[in-house]
């Protein structure tokens, strides 16, 4: 509510010329007021910024000349105006449209000459009237009026009763809980006996806009008009309260911040009692460790000007923290600090090793690149010039030993080890860090991890370079350009040490499950290993090598177990379906649980072995392991149309079963199985190949338009994408449209053109075993994939027939039991066994 005065002025018909004090409407004063004649013409006083209600006494000011004319004219005659609010208070010369249409009959109480030259008048409400039309422009405004008669409840209404004494309520408690009004205006609204002049004697002194109020002021019902009002008040006191409410709390925490600088003050005298000041002894400490540092001339000068701002802040400040946090990070680097690289290749061959089983091409490549570095440090040693390490991105699926072999690199080097795992990353101030304007800023990960390995030459291992995101807060991806460009590097920028930092000594590994997710141009900087998975063979070695040891030793198993390679094989086989190991670590590791279990039960369902061990036998696979998982293996359909695939996932490779049907219709093409584009174009190149071979087939043409063609894979909540299947597809349809079945024991992998040609694919090893896990007996591949068979170990080939063709019919030739081809030739490509 608004302030106002509080003082007793009296209704002008019971007033004497004299009077100065009135007193507040009484109900008897209100029924007078409403019993006088209603008067058909007035002069009308437009006002700016405020509304007068019936019965409320308000001072205005005077200044336009055609009001001060009206108000000398009126004050002479019989003291009696119109008072209408304007639409627009800024406004000067309002016309009869630009003036609200409902207003008040005004008495003249009194006129003042101020002493700025203004003219004020007091005024009371009378009732309210309608404008009806213009009579008089000049000097002022005079126009004809119209009774707006209020409506009033009927006596005794329950409701409008409660609504009043809410107001009263309401209006109160504003009163108490504002600053601004005197607590003498709650004495003057209990003493309001009359409702209709209490809801007048709050509207116009409520805290709420004039166009709010003239709103209050048109409303006819009553009771709708103090409903109207009762909202507006329940607002304003809701303000007030809330207000009031952050004033106590900012005081609250103003005291707290007092009391802490008391005690902080305390703290401080008695440390210095003690015998030092630790923020001095923290100052002290930076300064002894900066002189220890080797850091370039740029860094040092840097350090010395953020300590001096350092010691110019108040330690109770909240910049002191982000100031010491910056500096500490600044001498916690390791600048100029190398560990010295051991090139000693046999004992790297050795520790590689030890540590990994097989991957004998990888080793190799490993032990190429350490040499080169070995030789590229001596030669630039030398000549003092900058020797930068190589970047390798380990791509392979999981469980294959990609980090580990990390580790067995810094290991044979003798440099620290430093891993990061980018995996679901999307900010780009993970790696290039925060600006030290922001609250809880840190440096990057790439400088948190030379941090954490004290040394400026570490393997750095950015695991799951692959499944780096990016969103709103930037890419990623981009950012480790820099990180990963040997000609970049050197001079690394991280947004909070604001210096650069030479990164070209370490030795970056990255590791990924595949290449297509990684950004091009970061591909490109990396030097890309493929590993690929392991046999079953390789498997078996490994854990009896590695797993089972450890497991054994893990589980508190001191006993000798026996676990055979049939047993090994059947685990590996039944119960894991991976390229890796790390199911089948956790299988033998569920073996061994259950076998610590027995043995502290004194429980020992084993078979025992030799030298007082014991063994566990394929029988014990299903108590231990349950039931075993159906093998994938080679299912002769017995029916024309299908054909088997091989298939490459990120957990090693597969096989794929592709069926074709049938049916009477009109040549439509349906593909179902979650099929991706690519691979839905090679269904398409299929059919249109087998159309352009229809007569060299013993196809009828009119086959192709009468009947409609299903191609389905199987496992469809499984995506499949990928131009590998292609050769697979047109064998299927040509087994389909001849009614031929195709091969026994025969699998397929290679992608198909238009011109009939065979063209190479990717995870070829991962396929083969694929095959071989379900008893393929032969594979037909491009020629131009022999050279992948020739890197896979002779051993894992056993029982295997590899069939290399370079066109589609010779795929056909050997699938399908079909004639010669047009050309008089046999469709039969060389075949190599390997026996």
């Amino acid at each position: 509510m608004n302030s106002f005065e509080s003082e007793d002025l009296r209704l002008s018909p019971i007033i004497e010329d004299d009077a100065e004090l009135i007193p507040l409407l009484s109900t008897e004063d209100e029924e007078q007021m409403n019993a006088e004649k209603f008067p058909e013409e007035l002069p009308i006083l437009p006002l700016r910024n405020t509304v007068l209600f019936p019965g409320v006494v308000i001072p205005i000011t005077v200044g336009r000349d055609k009001s001060i004319r009206l108000i000398k004219d009126a004050y002479k005659g019989n003291k009696t105006i119109g008072v209408v609010s304007q639409k627009n208070d800024k406004t000067e010369d309002p016309s009869l449209e630009e003036l609200n249409n409902i207003g008040t009959i005004a008495f003249l109480v009194k006129m003042f000459r101020m002493p700025d030259g203004n003219t004020t008048v007091i005024i009371q409400g009378k009732r309210r009237f309608e404008l009806k039309e213009l009579t008089q422009v000049e000097p002022y405004l005079k126009a004809k009026i119209g009774e707006f008669k209020e409506e009033k409840p009927i006596a005794g209404d329950k409701e409008f009763d409660a609504i009043v004494g809410s107001l009263k309520d309401t209006s109160q408690q504003i009163i108490k809980n504002s600053p601004n009004i005197p607590s003498e205006a709650s004495f003057a609204i209990k003493n309001i006996d009359s409702p209709s002049f209490l809801i007048n004697f709050i509207s116009s002194n409520a805290n709420i806009p004039v166009s709010e109020k003239q709103k209050l002021l048109e409303v006819l019902n009553q009771k709708e008009r103090a409903t109207l009002l009762l909202g507006h008040l329940s607002k304003e006191l809701q303000m007030l309260e809330l207000k009031n409410q952050i004033q106590s709390k900012v005081k609250v925490d103003i005291d707290k911040q007092q009391r802490e600088y008391f005690l902080h003050q305390q703290m401080k005298t008695i440390q210095e009692e003690l015998g030092g000041n630790s923020f001095e002894q923290q100052l002290e400490d930076l300064k002894k460790k900066s002189k220890e540092k080797k850091w370039p001339e740029e860094v040092a000068k840097l350090f010395e000007k953020e300590l001096k701002k350092l010691e110019r802040i108040n330690p109770n400040a909240a910049e002191y923290s982000v100031q010491t946090n910056y500096l500490e990070t600044l001498v916690d680097l390791p600048w100029n600090e190398y560990t010295a690289d051991i090139f000693d290749l046999k004992k790297a061959k050795k520790i590689l090793d030890h540590d990994h089983y097989g991957m004998e091409k990888i080793k190799e490549r490993i032990l190429e690149h350490l040499a080169v570095l070995k030789l590229k440090s001596l030669a630039e040693q030398k000549k003092g010039a900058r020797n930068s390490s190589p970047i390798l991105c380990l791509v392979g699926p999981p469980g294959v030993g990609k980090t580990s072999l990390g580790k067995s690199i810094a290991t044979a080097l003798g440099r620290k080890y430093v891993r990061v795992s980018l995996g679901g990353l999307k900010d780009e101030a993970e790696i290039r860090g925060h600006r030290r304007t922001y609250i809880g800023a840190m440096p990057g990960r790439v400088i948190k991890g030379i941090q954490k390995a004290k040394s400026s030459n570490p393997v750095f291992m950015l695991d799951e370079i692959d499944k780096v995101g990016s969103d709103y807060h930037g890419d990623p991806s981009s950012a480790l350009l820099e990180v990963l460009d040997p000609e970049q590097n050197n001079s690394f920028h991280d947004n909070f040490i604001e210096v650069d930092y030479d990164l070209s000594k370490v030795m970056f590994i990255a590791t990924a499950n595949t290449l297509s997710t990684i950004q091009p141009a970061l591909r490109d900087r990396m030097e890309i290993i493929e590993m690929t998975g392991y046999s079953v063979e390789e498997k078996i070695e490994i854990a009896k090598r590695y797993l089972i040891p450890k497991q054994l030793e893990e589980n508190g198993i001191q006993k000798r177990i026996a676990i055979s390679d049939k047993v090994l094989e059947k685990i590996i086989e039944n119960y894991t379906r991976e390229s890796g190991v790390r199911l089948l670590e956790k299988t033998i590791a569920k073996v061994s649980r259950h076998i610590a279990k027995n043995i502290a039960m004194k429980t020992v369902p084993l078979v025992k072995g030799g030298k007082g061990g014991l063994a566990v036998t394929e029988d014990n696979l299903t108590t231990i392991l349950g039931p075993a998982h159906p093998k994938e293996h080679y299912q002769d359909a017995g029916v024309p149309g299908v054909v088997i695939g091989l298939a490459w996932t990120p957990v090693g490779g597969d096989i794929l079963f592709i069926e074709t049907s049938l049916s009477t219709g009109k040549g439509k093409l349906t593909l179902t199985g979650n099929l991706g584009d690519v691979m839905k174009e090679s269904a398409t190149i299929a059919l249109e190949y087998l159309k352009s071979k229809a007569d060299t087939m013993g196809i009828a043409a009119e086959d192709f338009a009468n009947k409609n063609i299903h191609i389905h894979v199987p496992e469809g909540a499984t995506p499949k994408d990928g131009p590998s299947a292609g050769i697979a597809m047109l064998t299927a349809l040509a087994s389909a449209f001849t009614g031929k079945k195709v091969k026994k024991f025969l699998a397929m992998t290679g992608e198909i053109t238009l011109r009939g040609r065979v063209l190479p694919v990717g995870g070829i090893k991962e396929k083969i075993l694929a095959a071989k896990r379900a008893d393929i007996k032969e594979i037909i591949l491009s020629e131009e994939n022999r050279k992948d068979i020739d890197e896979i170990n002779k051993e894992f080939l056993k029982g295997l027939t590899f069939h290399y063709v370079s066109n589609m019919m010779d795929v056909l030739g050997i699938a399908l039991p079909i004639p010669k081809g047009s050309n008089g030739k046999s469709t039969e490509k060389k075949k190599e066994a390997v026996a």
